[in-house]
Order: C-alpha cells, then structure tokens, then sequence
C-alpha cells in the first residue's frame, strides 16, 4: 500500500532550509579553527609554565673538574669582578672595608621581601642577580627591588650551566632574562653572574669561551671572593662567620634569597650587617665597587694598563659590541638613576649597570610579564580541574558499575515482570531518506518480527528510488503490513511524525532506515507498556558494522557507554535520550507532548526530556536488540557525533525550565540534567585535560610514572568495559582495540564536544547531515 501526503508541520520552506544550511556550513570552519586556537593556546600556556619552572628544556648538568689550561692567570688570580674594554680582559677587586653585598636566585615571594625590608632598614644597598623566570613571575618584587636602590644583573632564565649550551640557548637565556626585566622594572642590565659560579679560580676551559663572549657583548662578569654557604643551612652563626672577609679586606659577598629555605639567611642578614658596620666596613653595588676604583685609578696616575681596578664602570661607557645586552637597540642609554627625579646622583651610580628599557624591548617585556602572569594563574585552574575531572570520571564509573549491577540483576530475576505479556499488534515507523542501500534488510528483518506489526515505511523525499525498493521488498517478501507514505523532504522529526499520525495503534516503535531488528526485538521492546506508567522504552542498539577499528571502536563505546549509561538513567528514572534505532512510545504520549520537535537536532532526546516532564515513565530494555550501521568514515563520525552532541545542548537549553518545575518535570531537571551536563558535557569537555596533563608528564616530568597513571586509568576503564561487555554478552577479543581508542578515538570525541560548545557559545545553527550508507548490516547474526 502506498499512500503520498503533503508535508505537514512547522517546517520551513526547502528553500529556507538550503540558506540556512548554507549559512551554517560557512560558519563551521571558523568555528573549527576557533576549536584548533584554544588548544593551541592551551598547550602554549601550558610549555610557558613547564620552562618557567625548567620542566620545559631544563638541564641540570653541572660542570665541576675540568681543566683551566686556557684560562690567562690573571683571570684565576684576579679579583671577582671581570670586564672587557677592546677585546681585553680585566678583573677588579671590591676595595678594603667594602662589602659589595650579592644575592642569587631570585626572586622569591617569601625570602625576597624580607631581605629587602632588611636593607631598607639599615639604608644599606645590595646586587641581586636574578634568575629570568622568577622576575617575569614575580615582576612586583623586581620592581621594588630597583626603586629601593639596588642593583640587578642577571642569572641567566632558567639556571643552567651555560657551559653545556649552544650559542643560541646562552643568547636565549640572556635575551629572556632582559626581557623579563624590562617587563618588571623598566630596565635592562650590564651585570651577570653565571649560576653554579663561585671564584674566579674555578673558570675552565668551558666556561672561559662564555664568559669572553659575554663580554664582547657588554656584560660584567661578577663572582665571588667570600661565600657564606648559606644554601648549606648550617647555621646562623655559621653564615655570619663564613660571610665575614678577613683582616679589613674588602669581599664580594654571596648570600641567596631564594632556591631553598632561606629563613637561616634572613635571620643571619641584620647580625651579619650590623657586625660589618661595627668593623667599619661600608656596603656598596657592583656598580659602586667599579665606580670606586675608577676613581682610585683616576688618581692614580701612570697605572700599568689591565692592571687590577681600571676598568670602568659598567654603565659609565657601555658597551663595545654593536649590540646592547639583550638584544636592545644602541639607541637605548641612560641609567635607571637619571630618570626624571627617581633617585639622587649616589643612587645614579650604585645602579650604574642599569639601562632605561625603551621601545621593542619594553612592549616585549611587559607581553612576557602579562603572558606569564596568565600562565600562572592558568595551569594552577587546569590543575585544579583536572582534579575535579579525574574525581568525576571516576566516580561516574562506580556509579554506572553499581547501578548496572542492580539494574542487571533487577531485570534477569526469573520473577521480574512488567505485568500481563503485551500481544497486542503495534505500529513500527521508518523514516527513510535515501536509504537503497539498507531498507530492503530493514524490511527483511521485520519479517521475521515474532510480534504483530504493521510497517510504516515515510518516504522524505528520497531521490535514490527507497520507495520503489521499499515496495518491491515487500512484494518479495509478501508482507501485506506495509504501508509506504511518501512526502516532501522535510527532514526526520516530521517523517515520524507524519508516521505517528498515520500509525493504526497505540504503541509505535521509531526505527532508523538503516537498522536490523533481531525477530524477538519488538516483543521485547514493548514488554514495559503493561506498565500504565511507561511512556516510552530505549532498546539496546548494537553496531552491526563493527569489523574495523572505526566500527570497533564504536561498538565498544555503545556497549560501555551508552548501555551502561542508560542502565543507571533508568534506575534513576531520569533516562536521557530514546535511541533513534529502537525506541518505542505510547502514542497518546508523544501527541501529549507535541510530536517529534524540530527545535533542536537531537528530537531523540527532545521527546524523551518532553515525556519525563509530562510524568511519563522512560526505561530500558536491555533484552530488545537492534544492529545499526554506524558512521564507516571518521568524516562522517565526526559529522554524526557534532550533530547529537549539539542537539543533546540544545535540547538542555530547549528544557531548562525543568530545573525549577516541581513533580516529574522538576526530577528529570535537578537529577537527570545535571547528570546529563556533568557527564556528557563539562567532564568530557574538560577531559582533555588529563590526555593533557598525561603527555606533558611523560615528556617534560617523570615518563615512568605518567605512563604508571595513564596505564592505571586505562585499567578502571578496561575493567568498566568488561564488565558492560559482560552484561551484554558481547565477545571480549573487541576490548583489544581499547587503548588505541584511548589515544585516537577519544580525542576525536572530545574535539567534536568542544566544536559543538563553541557552535553552541557562538550561537550557530545546524543542518540535518545524511550519512552515506553501505548496507552492510545484513541479518542480526551477520553482525554478531
């Protein structure tokens, strides 16, 4: 019988639809691109962090031992402070009673502003040489480190022996730490001192090329003559002993405010000043030290040429190079003391070393200041919700694990019943849009339904000749209940619809074009009905195409998630979505309700929201199987998964009243929903954080006890799998397929989510995508 009706509904004209769905399609790239650049941006975030804290190109390898050979002997005897003036090396000595205080590796949020608070208390100035990523992390410190008088110099980015590195990563290192410090205070520095470095004795042959190409470039080398082993924590008593130079000497003095716990220092700090000052000794800047014998040598005329003090000082002449320390251009000069009234003419000289940070160099810095800072408050969040995420992955694996069990149990007890045995004929609806490939075995497997049916086989429009193929199938297989309508295309919900209205009975199962029933299917599908409080029952949908690792991995994710998920819905009586391939519905119920709606994609979870909402009952019958061919290209996977994952939102949005209703309606929106968000959107959605999280571990962290966790997770989930297998009495050798899934598939899964947000957040509208079909899913046993 075949029977041709007008399109009917809220449609829109086919005209209408075609601009909208072009529309829709120009808007998708972007969107995909939007997609790409958060993740990009997120990884970026993420590699910042990870080289903040030398996770990211970290190297602790440190030089100790090596020869001295090619080191000139003034150099090893020569005082803590080395200079370059035309390619010539020379070293100065900190003058008798002068202190020319330093500290190394900070600065640090706790010890920094101590020691600062203590220098500013005796009046007295310091140089801090200061590792790069911790200025850029704290740049309000660095800042007032300068505007307190002090000096600063640099101790390299991220405190490596730069004896091991590459030119490139020593200029890096030098060109960052600038950077930072323009960023944080205005200035750039002349001043350096390498980290690991104690005495000038101990340069090598490794570290002697460094320090000679430095100063071709501008720097002063600055080390030690007096080390108060600070890091070592003996002790305050021992600090002050060990910082105290012998005999009136002057001494470069080597304190650290930060890379440890320095509250020793701290405590060892005023003693050790006061002590000094009690011996008559003045505290002074590198600068002020090379500002002093500049002057001593000015005076002292006819001095032998590199003799010990006649150098200059490190801001009063500049640089030799055609380059300015950091990569800044010649045009950058100055001192941070001249700058307007800020500091008075001995200030001026104590940071001699300083240089005013003008154009590229200070819009660099300070975009590295405000890139770090979001870094910094990014990966804690990301942390922190990678926290949260891997609590409710987990515990939605021990709910699902319980409430499976239960519900498996419930429905397979040898009493379990839904009330007198439902016989009564019933109307089973296909929409079919261009299905030739699969009707005829759509068709073929309801013939051999045990239960009294009728077919109603709606036609959308099809172009491929599905009414003719349907028909003729029908003849062959003598099936008089079949009845074909055809329509103008006007999408799915309509054609059910159309198929509801013309249904004969008061139960009607909705099936796709595309899906093979098992000959028990409908008497099992409509069992629930002899309940009055049933609405509408989801079956079980099995992928019949599942011998590639597209359909593999998709059956693996129906038996686990979708199947297990609806056994714990319905034990909450807040079941989500009635599959489209096997679902089955009172009729009186969905004209209640409205029909099939056409406001969203995913008009499954549509009407099963609806029915909840109207008190109706929803339950899953795990005995009513179906096999469906699934999407056999990851094109059209993602094309599938984008539209149900943007429909299921719409449909939230679409019920969000739900959440304040009382009764039936109030229970599905304060228990299924949230569920719903939790699980199939924000979890997933932020899920990539662990895969995240995971591969920024096993390379930068620890790999061994990343891939231990990555492993331990696949576990649970390999575990949950089985188990859902189990229940479903599904063959194991698919489960092998499970960690590549994890790797490809998943991903896959969660771009697609994140797509379907960002169209959602954009407020993007989508069309109804045609899969193309094989009609490779035969019989019910071929696809076992």
């Amino acid at each position: 019988m075949t029977t041709t009706t007008p399109s009917r509904g809220r449609r829109r004209a086919p005209s209408r639809i075609k601009r909208t769905a072009g529309k829709a399609a120009a808007l998708q790239k972007p969107r995909i691109i939007l997609a790409g650049l958060l993740l990009l941006a997120l990884t970026s975030v993420m590699l910042l962090d990870g080289y903040l804290r030398a996770e990211v190109g970290g190297d602790q390898r440190v030089r100790d031992g090596a020869s001295a050979s090619k080191v000139p002997d003034k150099i090893l005897n020569g005082g803590p402070i080395i200079s370059f003036r035309n390619g010539e090396a020379t070293t100065t000595s900190v003058p008798d009673k002068t202190i020319a205080l330093t500290f190394d590796d900070g600065p640090n949020p706790t010890y920094t502003p101590d020691v600062l608070k203590i220098l500013e208390k005796y009046d007295i100035p310091a140089t801090f040489f200061v590792v790069g990523s911790m200025v850029s992390r704290y740049p309000d410190i660095v800042e007032d480190m300068v505007d307190q008088g002090n000096e600063v110099g640099i101790h390299t980015f991220t405190h490596v022996d730069l004896s091991y590195q590459s030119d490139a990563r020593i200029r890096r290192e030098m060109q960052q730490t600038q950077l930072a410090l323009a960023g944080a205070a205005g200035i750039t520095t002349t001043l350096f001192r390498a980290p690991y470095s104690s005495e000038t004795d101990a340069i090598d042959n490794y570290s002697w090329p460094v320090y000679k190409k430095l100063g071709e470039d501008g720097y002063t080398s600055v080390f030690v003559d007096t080390d108060s082993d600070d890091w070592k924590k003996p002790g305050v008593s021992k600090i002050v002993k060990w910082a105290t130079p012998d005999d009136g000497e002057g001494a470069s003095v080597l304190m650290h405010d930060a890379g440890g716990n320095r509250e020793q220092t701290v405590e060892a700090l005023p003693k050790y000043i006061e002590k000094m000052q009690a011996k008559g000794y003045t505290f002074t800047t590198i600068s002020g030290v090379l500002e002093q014998q500049n002057a001593s040598g000015a005076q002292a005329a006819g001095a032998a040429p590199g003799a010990t003090g006649a150098t200059a000082a490190p801001g009063a002449t500049g640089a030799t190079g055609t380059e300015q320390p950091g990569g800044a251009p010649n045009g950058q000069t100055g001192t941070q003391g001249s700058q307007g009234s800020q500091g008075s003419n001995n200030e001026a000289r104590l940071q001699a070393a300083h240089r005013e940070a003008t154009g590229a160099t200070l819009y660099e810095g300070k975009a590295l200041v405000v890139a770090v800072a979001v870094a910094e408050l990014t990966v804690p969040a990301l942390s922190y919700g990678l926290l949260v995420v891997g609590v409710a992955v987990m515990g939605r694996f021990g709910m699902m694990l319980i409430l499976a069990r239960r519900h498996y149990r419930q429905r397979n007890k040898r009493r379990f019943s839904w009330g007198p045995t439902v016989t009564r004929p019933v109307s089973v609806i296909v929409p079919a849009y261009n299905e030739k490939e699969c009707i005829a075995n759509t068709l073929k497997s309801l013939a051999k339904s045990t239960h009294p049916i009728e077919i109603i086989v709606v036609d959308d429009g099809s172009t491929d000749g599905t009414s003719e193929i349907s028909r003729e199938a029908a003849r062959e297989l003598g099936m008089s209940n079949v009845r074909v309508i055809r329509q103008e295309n006007a999408g799915k919900p309509a054609a059910l619809n159309n198929g509801v209205r013309n249904a004969s009975y008061d139960i009607v199962v909705m099936m796709d074009g595309d899906t093979v029933f098992e000959p028990d299917a409908v008497h099992q599908l409509v069992q629930p009905f002899a309940d009055p409080e049933v609405g509408a029952v989801a079956g079980n949908a099995k992928v019949g195409n599942r011998n590639t690792i597209i359909g593999a991995w998709q059956h693996i994710e129906y038996v686990m998630g979708f199947n297990l998920d609806r056994r714990m819905y319905d034990l909450l009586r807040c079941m989500p979505t009635i599959p489209g391939a096997i679902g089955a519905f009172r009729r009186e119920a969905v004209l209640q309700v409205g029909g099939m709606s056409e406001d969203t994609l995913a008009e499954d979870t549509d009407i099963t929201i609806a029915m909840h909402r109207a008190g109706w009952r929803v339950v899953y019958q795990e005995h009513a199987r179906a096999w469906t061919e699934a999407p056999g290209s990851l094109k059209q996977l993602w094309s599938q998964r984008y539209r149900w994952s943007y429909g299921t939102m719409q449909a939230l949005w679409k019920h969000r009243k739900s959440l304040t209703d009382k009764g039936p309606s109030g229970r599905f929106g304060r228990v299924g929903m949230p569920l719903v968000v939790i699980f199939q959107i924000v979890t997933p959605v932020f899920a990539p954080l662990i895969d995240v999280f995971t591969a920024y571990s096993m390379i930068f962290i620890d790999f061994q006890a990343a891939l231990y966790a990555w492993l331990a997770v696949l576990g649970v989930q390999l575990f949950c799998a089985a188990y859902a297998f189990r229940l479903d009495r599904e063959k194991y050798r698919y489960l092998l397929m499970m960690p590549l899934q994890q790797l490809a598939y998943r991903q896959m899964m969660y771009l697609v989510l994140i797509h379907s947000c960002i169209t959602a957040l954009t407020g993007g509208r989508l069309r109804w995508q045609k899969l193309k079909r094989t009609g490779e899913v035969g019989t019910p046993a071929g696809a076992s």
